[in-house]
């Protein structure tokens, strides 16, 4: 089974024994992973759609697997009961859907050790609820697919509250204090395209064009702080 780029990226931040439920599985490639090659020792794969969880469960027959991955039809973690499993796995979805898992139900968040993300959009948002919830981020990688970029977190509870500086809510503490490769790339992106943005605006004497063109020299002073990391 060929694995994406960034499934694999996420199974890379499992740890090897853990009881693991995957939200939002789609096909089920990742379980199917998971279970195939022991790397997790329980896992329930979720989804709200019933199509998507009818084709985990045909792949689950192809793999060999019946019976031995868990197939529920749940709002994110609704069928999730808490402490049944110690590690959650969310992808390919928007931040704002993330969080809105996290958060739906509080009971069940608590009781998990280790959360495995990989929100499409508002990332900063999400590293910021992690750090007003009392997680640490611990582990983080960026992977380049199909011309997007795809940030991962693994975080895991903290007794005190991790705060970070703002570049790195944005761009990653781990990431950032490793001089990830891709996250470099990534941001040398950021900074040309602010760059052509502000010689747009330049010429431009109506107010909405100055304001917006304050906004992004803001935004580009905060991508040469992150790279600064790389000095």
């Amino acid at each position: 089974m060929e694995l994406s780029k960034r499934l694999k990226a996420a199974i890379m931040l499992v740890d090897r024994g853990a009881n693991v439920a995957d939200i939002g599985t789609d096909h089920g490639y990742v379980p199917i992973y998971l279970k195939k090659n022991n790397i997790a020792h329980k896992v329930i794969a979720m989804d709200v759609r019933s199509g998507p969880l009818s084709h985990a469960r045909e792949n689950t027959l192809k793999f060999g697997l019946e019976g031995k991955i868990d197939l529920r039809l749940s709002d994110g973690l609704e069928k999730l009961v808490p402490y049944e499993v110690d590690t959650v796995i969310i992808g390919g979805m928007g931040g704002d859907l993330v969080l809105k898992i996290l958060t739906d139900y509080k009971e069940v968040t608590r009781s998990i050790q280790t959360f495995i993300l990989q929100p499409q959009s508002e990332i900063k948002r999400v590293r910021k609820f992690l750090s007003d919830h009392h997680f640490v981020i611990v582990k983080e990688d960026m992977v380049f697919e199909d011309g997007k970029y795809y940030p991962l977190i693994k975080a895991i509870p903290s007794a005190d509250k991790v705060t970070y500086q703002e570049e790195e809510y944005k761009y990653g503490p781990c990431l950032l204090k490793e001089k990830h490769e891709v996250l470099y790339q990534f941001l040398v992106r950021e900074k040309r395209v602010r760059g052509e943005i502000l010689d747009s605006l330049k010429n431009s004497n109506r107010s909405e064009s100055k304001i917006r063109a304050s906004q992004v020299e803001k935004e580009k002073e905060l991508i040469i702080k992150a790279m600064d990391y790389y000095q």
